[in-house]
């Protein structure tokens, strides 16, 4: 799916702003920019490497200035194509927009190491951009007094190398010079670029903080007294209350010269090897990539085959494992446990990615400890963080998706012992209070833990309070325990008595129904928390083994549409509860605040699909209200990142795509709704 954006789509600075595209290249790196080439936000850059993947990246190149100058050279300065903003230095300091004096070189390279400072000003070249489109990767056309050019930025898959291009066609009856300056940082990812840190040009390279950038171009390389550009403002880390200014160094600059009359290419590819592949090599990759995803997913839905092509973006490799893993969501998050096990079913299952899902739970099941599967994955000296109670019986639900899917009864016997092990320390008890209880039910969380993925805890403050027996921990628990006993029949000689406990939890299941709502409680805790609304319900009856009678699974659908349902995903809470929280945003402490009580969440939407069509025996009239109401989306892939589903929407009015710009289970459980729908 192409998605094309005019100049009706940056009317201004700010709506210019709105829209991001993602480029992800297998190890943990990307590459994001804004729909008008600017950084709106500090994870925001051109060439985002990883150098241990998939968690330590560094923002080695943040992002470009590009000027055009007519030559000969009329009274005016060079235009920028590029745009940027900067927050005033006269409102910082109360000084004039003025370059300060360079500081001396201290004897390192042949160019200062500390340079000049530039506190700019707003970059408009928007004003003169025509186009913005994303399919394959971005491209960027600009128009100026007969000029054209056509930029692309390309990520090459499975090495940290970025290329970039310029065909420009030169109507305009004088010679133009593109001059373009990378703005560079090397800094780990979200790190403010200090004045201190040095940076060397050796011939066409970057030496700085030990990691050298190489650069291939036909244009002219040219080093230069370095500047430090201060004040580079993100207005999308302003509204989260992050860090919103930023610093970049500019110390070489690349120009080419196009004769009046001509066409001509200029590019340049930035890697962190000596061999760079060439621009033309990058994209011609990324298309049949691209392709090859598409038609192996198998999906007739254009909507869908975007969806399976940007599910591919998650997948990543990982250093400390050998093998792949799936990264929660861009730009913030790493790889956790429970994501990969909601993910995993949609991003790898329904796109017929098998091998990838075999490798991702071979490894998971490498780390099982004590029955608990990692929330978090050891990186150096650290050990796993098993602070999850989900993530194991999650893993036996992706195990038995994974068995549906390909019948792999040879895969299921290797998964078997770890699959009953996490049953065994389940029902005697494990770490983070999690136990079965006389009647059958699990119980999760003591103290200050939190355990679900409602998992926010503020200081000795917890937004979302669910110890106790939490409603969708016990659906989960009951499909494991019915998904062990028809595993049985494949490994009878290792085969236990799992039908009559999970007769037992069924029966005591019955504890979670709210008369009065006619729905489920969301926690058994004798707190008033048990009796909000909540999402959690929907996955009771969503999932393959019910748990419920047909009647009340349908209550428990109805309820969920009429209280918690948008097209855009499922309120955490009902909005007639007094903890709504109907906005997100502010600073850390607001954001945790209204993450699980009221905020939108896409990937829930995914569970209340399937439970919609489960209930209405999956019917072609299900199927159809399911398409209409499906139909939104291709409106929310042109919005936030272009072709992604984010994490989260403002509980109140989902206008805008907010936290993670794009979440991993967020397209995974909407690409389980696609399959479901064109299964049958």
């Amino acid at each position: 799916m192409k998605f094309i954006y005019g100049k009706q789509d940056w009317k201004t600075f700010e709506r210019g702003e709105e829209n991001c595209y993602l480029m992800t290249n297998g190890l943990g790196g990307f590459s994001s920019l804004t729909a008008i080439g600017s950084c709106g936000r500090n994870d925001h850059a051109v060439l985002m490497a990883c150098v241990k993947s998939p968690n330590h990246r560094y923002n080695m190149i943040h992002r470009l200035e590009e000027t055009l100058t007519f030559c000969p050279e009329d009274a005016c300065a060079a235009l920028h194509i590029s745009s940027q903003d900067y927050q005033s230095c006269d409102l910082l300091h109360g000084l004039p927009e003025q370059p300060e004096e360079a500081v001396e070189s201290d004897g390192l390279g042949s160019a200062p190491m500390i340079g000049r400072t530039y506190n700019g000003v707003r970059e408009e070249g928007y004003l003169c951009q025509t186009e913005f489109s994303y399919e394959d990767y971005p491209v960027w056309n600009y128009l100026i007094d007969g000029v054209e050019i056509r930029k692309t930025i390309v990520l090459a898959q499975g090495g940290n190398s970025v290329g970039i291009s310029y065909e420009i066609s030169n109507r305009s009856g004088k010679d133009v010079t593109l001059e373009v300056l990378p703005h560079l940082q090397f800094v780990p990812k979200g790190a403010l670029l200090e004045r201190e840190q040095k940076f060397v040009v050796e011939g066409r390279s970057i030496l700085s903080e030990g990691k050298r950038l190489y650069c291939e171009t036909n244009g002219c390389f040219r080093e230069l007294s370095p500047v430090f550009h201060e004040n580079l403002y993100y207005a999308y880390d302003v509204c989260d209350g992050r860090r919103e200014t930023g610093r970049t160094l500019v110390n070489h600059s690349i120009r080419f010269t196009v004769s009046a009359g001509e066409k001509d290419v200029l590019e340049l590819v930035y890697g962190m090897t000596p061999e760079l592949p060439a621009v033309k090599e990058m994209c011609g990759d990324i298309r049949r990539r691209r392709e090859q995803l598409a038609q192996q997913a198998g999906f007739s839905d254009e909507t869908a085959k975007a969806l399976a092509v940007s599910a591919d973006q998650f997948i990543s490799y990982r250093a400390s494992t050998a093998k792949q893993t799936i990264l929660a969501g861009f730009p913030f998050f790493e790889d956790w446990g429970r994501d990969t096990m909601i993910a995993i079913n949609g991003c790898c299952l329904a796109t017929h990615q098998y091998g990838t899902a075999k490798s991702i739970l071979q490894t998971f099941r490498t780390y099982c400890k004590k029955g608990l599967m990692p929330n978090l994955f050891p990186e150096g000296g650290e050990a796993p963080g098993y602070n999850t109670v989900d993530a194991a019986l999650l893993f036996i639900l992706a195990v038995y998706e994974y068995y549906r899917e390909t019948k792999d009864s040879v895969f299921v016997k290797s998964m078997y012992d770890t699959m009953a092990e996490i049953i065994d320390w389940y029902r005697q008890g494990t770490d983070f209070g999690i136990k079965m209880d006389e009647d059958g039910l699990i119980l999760a969380g003591r103290d200050f833990d939190q355990v679900t993925w409602m998992d926010v805890r503020v200081g000795d403050i917890l937004p979302t309070p669910r110890h106790g027996k939490p409603v969708e921990i016990n659906a989960y628990w009951y499909n494991a325990l019915c998904i062990m006993e028809e595993f049985g029949r494949l490994c009878p000689e290792k085969a236990k008595d799992y039908g009559s406990l999970a007769a037992q939890v069924k029966e005591s299941f019955g504890q979670f129904w709210n008369e009065e709502a006619g729905c489920l409680k969301d926690v058994l805790s004798g707190t008033k928390a048990d009796r909000q609304i909540r999402c959690n319900q929907i996955w009771a009856v969503s999932l393959p083994f019910s748990v419920l009678s047909p009647e009340r699974e349908k209550q428990v659908v109805d309820v969920v549409f009429r209280k918690l349902y948008t097209p855009y995903g499922l309120r955490t809470l009902d909005p007639a509860d007094e903890e709504f929280k109907p906005f997100y945003g502010g600073g850390q402490l607001e954001r945790d605040l209204a993450y699980h009580q009221g905020t939108i969440w896409v990937f829930p939407l995914g569970g209340y699909y399937l439970a919609y069509l489960k209930v209405h025996g999956y019917s072609q009239a299900a199927k159809r209200s399911v398409k209409r109401q499906l139909e939104c989306m291709e409106a929310a892939l042109r919005e936030g990142c272009v072709g992604q589903l984010p994490e989260i929407y403002d509980g109140a009015n989902p206008v805008s795509s907010k936290g993670c710009f794009a979440q991993a289970w967020s397209v995974g459980e909407m690409l389980r709704v696609y399959d479901a729908l064109e299964k049958g």
